[in-house]
């Protein structure tokens, strides 16, 4: 199975890229693990995760074709 994971904002510019292809994941919770080993200054901030468009707070199964979202707060006005 094969997601896409794109970075918004600091997590972009921390990882110097917008979009990642990650292979044979198995779920959210081993994404997150796979992305900590590629990125481990990511723990230094707080992110919200989307899959294909929608914020979770648990750990959904995903499926081949899924896009999900680094988001980190957004400021603005």
């Amino acid at each position: 199975m094969q997601v896409r994971v794109i970075f918004f904002g600091v997590l972009a510019e921390v990882a110097t890229i917008n979009v990642k292809f990650y292979s044979d994941v198995r779920s959210l919770g081993h994404l997150k693990m796979l992305i900590q080993d590629d990125f481990p200054e990511f723990v230094h901030y707080n992110f919200r995760i989307s899959v294909n468009s929608i914020i979770v707070n648990n750990d959904p199964e995903l499926k081949d074709g899924d896009e999900i979202a680094l988001l980190p707060p957004f400021a603005g006005g």
